[in-house]
């Protein structure tokens, strides 16, 4: 019966393939081309660059994504300061030549870029397509009605970025065009951008047969763009996480008007399902089809999503799937150290597998949306995520950052930030903003708005936003706790149970947290926290002026120490002291590592070596652990056993400081679960490197 069943599935997948691949030849399905090799790439302005004869020959040719800032040089004398890592903005252009076949004529023809920063321009064939201030943002133009189409006649697209208003962010945003770049081809009648979203409204257990049972809705926005009216019907099938089909369906014909766009909907039940879970991300496929009336497809789109249940609980605060799983978070922005913003998957799908094995199960999108490659790597790893749109609204954070655009662009970004991302399970709550400085009288009139529109485009998931701990009191007077979904605020979780206690029916997350055991301690033992967001993961390039005591040049990195709110780990992913700390306390898996002070008897900074160095005398060190007792060794003799105390401090042991070997052994119900040995080293010898791969 599986070998039958196998035969019938590739038999399915493998004709949908080739039906997909005539009917785009034929200008009917969907073709979607990759558009990021071989484009011409120019650092600095140039007049005319937006015309199609314009001579690009001297440029140079790249590849996108790409970030040209990373390649420096850092400098004090750039713009960007210490927010940008001191390194280089302006202006910078890209253009793509390309040719279209004849049969091509009758579709429709759309770019899709996943982001470029910033304040772009874009034109085909010198006509000017549209701008947009917001690089994070992914956004599609149209190029049907500028093309040209059939052998020999060429077509270039250009692309203009502008940086050189600075400084004009907290962080290091990188420069060009930093991510994907797609080119689309569809019939005239097509799925809208973004335009299908699933969700699952229902999973229950059925009361006559027993089984688990999923609703999965499928809202379709089909455009058309004939100038006659077209009678067209919406079909799904869903694949498991194996790839078989498991339940198909096709909905009623509707007319949809020229030039118009009409919204279909569908409901599939799936039985007994796998779940998509932190523990088991197990992803769904959706291939979906317009279909017209003599049952012919005309477009298509396959869209990945997961089958589970989200909520926010005031008196225990997050549920996935019916289990209540208390948010181990922490805040990642989007630059990948030394490689930029233009970070490859493999960059990002390390740093998260890194995350994983010390307990994180949640990433805050700090502070602005992500790739869609980002989030793909989250629903396949297995992370919630908190969403988040922006750093500032109205009132500035630095002379040129988002509050210039905020009031005019908004509504776009922030719709756009949802219909692009929201049928990715990772997420399960949308922040509006981060640390917002605009008068707290104000608040409510500007962030009510975001969540009602987040509301229409996505009633699935919650909204929140990160709110400013020096002005908290002014905030909480306006009312606003009262009217968001979830109440978020940075670095105060003491004060939101505080706040809570005024009424029991607020929803608690705290946005963003620093590396204290107290703070830690408050959020686990309090249950309608729902958790928090440590910062950060990673250290990041920029934002220097805070830290390393202020000292800004030559710090390029927002690089943490033991007691600053940055990293679990540094920009080359090498876990501090208190990465390994929170893996002692996040961690499910038992773990022990041990960590001393680099200065004699308790003094200076913790490291993870057994090589000290001049008047090393008397060693303290600290034990990081979660196995009910730790046994410490020095070259073999015991220094005691000791059991971690329920405030989840870190075993400490002082004694005179020896040579040699160094072990700490984890031990559950007297069994030996985990170790930790440090050597002290002999004298360098020679450089090794490995890959992770």
């Amino acid at each position: 019966m599986d070998r039958v069943r196998r035969a019938v599935t590739i038999f399915c997948l493998v004709g949908a393939a080739l039906f997909t691949a005539v009917g785009a030849a034929q200008g009917q399905q969907r073709e979607t081309l990759s558009f990021d090799s071989s484009w011409a790439f120019y650092q600095g302005d140039a007049s005319g660059a937006n015309e199609p004869g314009f001579d690009d020959t001297a440029w140079s040719t790249v590849d996108v994504p790409h970030d040209w800032s990373i390649a420096g040089p850092f400098a004090q004398t750039n713009l960007t300061g210490g927010g940008g890592g001191y390194l280089p903005s302006g202006i910078s252009w890209y253009r793509k030549a390309f040719t279209l076949p004849a049969t091509n004529s009758g579709s429709r023809v759309f770019i899709d870029f996943d982001g470029v920063m910033a304040n772009s321009d874009v034109w085909i064939n010198g006509h000017g397509l549209g701008a947009r201030p917001y690089g994070y943002i992914g956004f599609r133009y149209e190029l049907t009605d500028d093309l040209n189409f059939g052998a020999g006649e060429t077509n270039v697209l250009a692309v203009k970025t502008d940086t050189s208003l600075q400084p004009a962010s907290r962080w290091y945003t990188g420069q060009g065009i930093y991510r994907h770049v797609r080119l689309v081809i569809c019939h005239p009648v097509h799925f809208a951008h973004w335009g299908v979203f699933l969700t699952t409204p229902s999973v229950v257990t059925n009361s006559g047969s027993g089984q688990i049972e999923a609703t999965v809705h499928i809202q379709a926005d089909v455009r058309n763009q004939f100038a006659s009216n077209r009678a067209v019907s919406v079909e799904t099938v869903l694949l498991n996480p194996q790839g078989y089909p498991v339940v198909s369906g096709i909905t009623p014909a509707q007319t949809v008007a020229a030039s118009g766009t009409n919204t279909f909907n569908l409901e599939l039940t799936v039985t007994n399902p796998a779940l998509w879970d932190i523990t088991s991300p197990q992803l769904y496929k959706a291939i979906s089809k317009v279909i017209a009336e003599d049952s012919s497809a005309l477009d298509d789109e396959m869209d990945d999503f997961g089958i589970r249940t989200i909520e926010f609980r005031p008196a225990t605060g997050f549920w996935l799937n019916g289990r209540n799983v208390k948010i181990l978070g922490v805040c990642l922005h989007h630059c990948g150290g030394a490689i930029g913003a233009a970070v490859p998957n493999r960059v990002w799908q390390h740093r998260l597998e890194q995350l994983k094995a010390i307990g994180v199960n949640g990433i805050r999108t700090s502070h602005n949306p992500p790739s869609p490659d980002f989030l793909a790597l989250c629903d396949r790893l297995g992370f919630v995520v908190m969403l988040e749109t922006f750093d500032t609204w109205y009132a500035t954070k630095t002379t040129y950052d988002y509050h210039l655009y905020f009031g005019q662009w908004w509504t776009n970004d922030t719709r756009d930030a949802v219909l692009a991302h929201r049928n990715h399970p990772s997420i399960v709550i949308y922040s509006a903003g981060n640390e917002i400085r605009d008068n707290p009288t104000n608040v409510p009139g500007i962030y009510l708005p975001q969540q009602d529109l987040i509301h229409q485009i996505d009633p699935t998931r919650p909204v929140t936003f990160a709110v400013f701990p020096h002005v908290e009191t002014e905030t909480w007077a306006t009312g606003i706790q009262g009217q968001m979904d979830v109440v978020g605020e940075n670095y105060r979780p003491d004060n939101l149970m505080a706040l809570w206690a005024t009424n029991q029916n607020y929803k608690l997350i705290d946005t963003e947290e620093n590396h204290t055991r107290a703070r830690w301690v408050s959020v686990r033992d309090n249950p309608p926290l729902a958790g928090c967001f440590v910062w950060t993961g990673f250290d990041y390039l920029g934002e220097t002026i805070y830290a390393n005591g202020g000292l800004g040049w030559p710090y390029v990195i927002c690089a943490g120490s033991d007691n600053a709110s940055y990293g679990l780990m540094d920009i080359a992913g090498v876990m501090y002291p208190r990465g390994w700390q929170r893996m002692s306390w996040w961690s499910t898996e038992p773990m022990v590592h041990v960590v001393r002070y680099t200065g004699n008897n308790g003094t200076g900074s913790l490291v993870s070596d057994w090589t000290p160095t001049g008047g090393y005398t008397t060693a303290k060190v600290q034990v990081y652990c979660n196995c009910q007792q730790v046994e410490l060794f020095l070259n073999g003799n015991s220094l005691g056993a000791k059991s971690p105390p329920a405030n989840a401090a870190a075993l400490t042991w002082t004694f005179a400081y020896a040579p040699g070997t160094l072990t700490a052994i984890g031990r559950n119900n007297g069994v030996d679960v985990a170790t930790h040995v440090m050597q002290t080293a002999g004298a360098p010898d020679h450089l090794v490197l490995s890959a992770d791969r």
